[in-house]
């Protein structure tokens, strides 16, 4: 039994189920996790009495769980087939609204905390201030990017060393959660080329050690095998996608993929994507100009695991139809057929994205102490990690609502 904080505040309440996973492992015989106001007071057996004139919510056969993190999103994009491309033409209430609804739908998922990777003019990360009712936001503002690059209309274009260290410094500035490269062309982007690098190793060196300096952590988009490489030497905390694409296909050579893992470098592979929707055209002239499939993408996302990387659960919502906001439990889902036990699929969005966003003392645990984001499920989630797309109670803060 976890004994309960001494103090707290507000009402009491409790969430029992007869299955648990607290972030890292399964608790024998499911739990009682007991809040007061927005934080965690007490994780108990789910035998375990409820102190007198605590609020019990319990359905057999569910699974309780900390809230989702969705490591990788873009809360601008509203899913839609131009959602990038559209950005610069929306006002800035145009995009209050998108990013609020997108924050709606991400909670509707199970979400309760988000990383934004790339928004336009600024527009998440001034708008951050967790409101009541939304997930937790943290965000990058507009990715760092060259001229004519990969996301270049999100206004993160530079050139040039002195330009690279102003654009980290405008970012510490703004208060960002973390920073952003694009270390090579990507597939949202036509006139970009996924299979080659952005920067020089020096350049993006000269991003991490600037980001460093400033308490900032730096996680890089790298599909090109030679951006990967490019990035794990400069020493960037994260990589985002990590296809490692040649012009013969995807392969991560064993070499590389050892020294990610022994780095302890975080690798988001955005798996999750609604297959019942059309890929779009540019997207598949891509895929087809490199000989990729989606199955052939899981097995190089396999190759990554097996060679003990580490590895989080992020969706690049937003950005396309079948990247929709709220897909994050499918790229949970495709990480289990990969491989990966149910606890660590479920670690990969919860404990594991924590400790890579910089969240461990506030969120992705069922710890005392840590804010009261809970996520309760239909059936059992350490059996079959689908259950996570039958939400039924999504605990934000304290803030609990049952889905339809």
């Amino acid at each position: 039994m976890l004994a309960m904080t001494a103090h707290h505040e507000g009402r009491l309440r409790g969430f029992r189920a007869d299955v648990a996973f607290d972030g890292d492992r399964a608790l024998d015989g499911g739990a009682l996790v007991l809040i007061a106001d927005k934080v965690i007071v007490g994780v108990e057996p789910a035998s375990a009495a409820a102190p007198a004139g605590c609020d019990v919510t319990y359905a057999p056969g569910t699974t309780l769980l900390p809230g989702l993190i969705d490591t990788h999103v873009h809360l601008c994009g509203d899913g839609t087939p131009q959602a990038l491309d559209k950005l610069p033409e929306l006002s800035a209430d145009e995009l209050t609204d998108i990013i609020a609804t997108a924050l709606q739908t991400q909670l509707r998922a199970g979400v309760t905390s988000v990383r934004d990777l790339g928004d336009i003019d600024w527009a998440v990360v001034d708008r951050r201030g967790n409101r009541p009712g939304e997930p937790h936001v943290m965000a990058s503002g507009p990715p760092i990017t060259s001229v004519g690059g990969h996301c270049a209309n999100m206004g993160g274009a530079v050139a040039g060393r002195a330009a690279l260290v102003a654009a980290v410094r405008e970012r510490a500035e703004r208060g960002v959660d973390t920073v952003k490269i694009m270390t090579s062309g990507g597939l949202m982007t036509v006139a970009t080329d996924v299979l080659a690098c952005q920067f020089t190793l020096d350049e993006v060196r000269l991003v991490v050690r600037e980001a460093h300096r400033m308490g900032l952590s730096v996680t890089a988009h790298a599909h090109a095998l030679a951006a990967v490489e490019q990035s794990v030497e400069a020493g960037v905390d994260g990589i985002e996608h990590g296809t490692c694409f040649t012009a013969e296909g995807l392969r991560t050579p064993p070499e590389l993929a050892a020294r990610i893992a022994a780095a302890r470098i975080a690798v988001g592979p955005t798996l999750g994507m609604d297959h019942s929707v059309p890929v779009l055209p540019r997207i598949q002239a891509a895929l087809q100009r490199t000989g990729t499939t989606w199955e052939l993408r899981l097995a190089q996302a396999r190759e990554m695991y097996d060679a003990g990387v580490l590895l989080i659960s992020g969706s690049d919502a937003g950005i396309t139809p079948g990247k929709r906001h709220g897909i994050l439990p499918e790229a949970v889902v495709e990480l289990s057929t990969i491989g990966a036990t149910a606890a660590e699929a479920l670690a990969s969005a919860t404990g594991l994205a924590a400790d890579a966003c910089g969240l461990a003392d506030r969120t992705g645990r069922l710890r005392p102490g840590l804010a009261a984001d809970l996520l309760v499920v239909d059936g059992n989630a350490l059996a079959d990690v689908r259950a996570l797309r039958a939400p039924r109670t999504v605990v934000a803060r304290g803030r609990a609502g049952s889905m339809p």
